[in-house]
C-alpha cells in the first residue's frame, strides 16, 4: 500500500478487509509489527481497533519487548496467515528484523503462501528498494528484495518523494519499480504482479523505468477499485487531511 489502511485515522477499511480476504481463510491469524515506528502503540492500538472485532485472530509482535512476552518471534511469524507491517523507518526497521532473524523469517512465511502486507515502510520493505526520509531528505533505501524492482509510497501527500525517486531510478541507485499513491495497492503473487486496487477514486500506481527525455519513463495502470472503497476524491482528500492534524496535534510522525 502507498499508504492508508488502519494507521490512517477516519479512512476507509477496504484495504485492510481485502488482506484479510487473499488469506483464504475463515478466521485468519493475522500479526502485526510496528517495528518501524519504534513499537509505538497508537498505533497498536488502532490495529485492535480495526481487527478486534472482525473474524480473524489478531496479535501484535513488539520486538522491543520480547524480553517482557517471552515470545519467540520466528515461530509466531511462521504460524501467522497474514502479517501487517506497519510504517514508520524502513532502514531501522530492517536492522532490528535482522537482529532477530525476522528478515529470514518473513521470507519462509512469504515462500509458505502467507499474506504480507502493509503500508509505507510495510510496502517498500518487500522490494529490493524504496525511497526513505527517514534520513532528513529522500534517498534510496535497500529492502528484503523478496520482490523484484523497487517501490515509492506517499505519491500524492509527499510529491517530494518523486524527483528522488525518478533520479534514482534514472542512475540506476534503485532498479526500475513503482510509485503509488496513498489509498493504492499493489497485488502480487509470488514474484508476479496480478493487479493494483485502491480504496477510494482517483488513486494511482505508476511503473517507472529508465529512459525517456527526464531520464525514466512513467506509465500509468490501470486501478481498480475495492468494495466499500470511497468514491468521491474530495470526501478522501478532506479525510487524510483530518487524519494528518490530528497526527500532528499528537506529536506523531510519519518517517518511513
Amino acid at each position: 500500500m502507498g499508504g492508508g489502511g488502519f494507521t490512517v485515522a477516519d479512512h476507509t477499511a477496504a484495504l485492510d478487509e481485502f488482506v484479510l480476504e487473499l488469506t483464504g481463510k475463515p478466521k485468519p491469524k493475522i500479526c502485526f509489527l510496528p517495528t518501524a515506528s519504534g513499537d509505538q502503540r497508537d498505533q497498536a492500538m488502532r490495529f485492535h481497533e480495526r481487527f478486534g472485532s472482525w473474524p480473524c485472530e489478531p496479535s501484535i509482535l513488539w520486538l522491543f519487548h520480547l524480553g517482557r512476552d517471552q515470545l519467540n518471534p520466528v515461530e509466531h511469524l511462521l504460524a501467522q496467515d497474514a502479517i501487517y507491517v506497519g510504517g514508520g523507518s524502513m532502514r531501522n526497521m530492517l536492522a532490528i528484523w535482522r537482529e532477530h532473524g525476522v528478515d529470514d523469517a518473513m521470507r519462509t512465511a512469504w515462500e509458505s503462501g502467507a499474506v504480507l502486507a502493509g503500508p509505507s515502510a510495510g510496502a517498500m520493505c518487500w522490494f529490493e528498494g524504496g525511497i526513505s526520509v527517514s534520513g532528513g531528505t529522500p534517498q534510496p533505501v535497500e529492502g528484503l528484495g523478496l520482490l523484484g524492482g523497487s517501490l515509492s509510497v506517499h505519491m500524492d501527500s509527499e510529491p517530494e518523494r518523486l524527483p528522488a525517486y525518478r533520479d534514482a531510478v534514472a542512475r540506476g541507485e534503485l532498479p526500475p519499480g513503482y510509485a503509488a499513491d496513498d489509498g493504492a495497492g499493489l497485488l502480487f503473487e509470488g514474484a508476479e504482479l496480478l493487479e493494483c486496487v485502491a480504496s477510494r477514486q482517483g488513486a494511482r500506481v505508476v511503473k517507472v523505468t529508465p529512459g525517456g527525455p527526464g531520464g525514466v519513463s512513467e506509465t500509468e495502470l490501470p486501478v481498480r477499485l475495492l468494495p466499500g472503497a470511497d468514491r468521491l476524491q474530495a470526501e478522501h482528500e478532506d479525510s487524510y487531511a483530518v487524519s494528518e492534524l490530528r497526527a500532528l496535534r499528537a506529536g506523531r510522525h510519519r518517517w518511513d
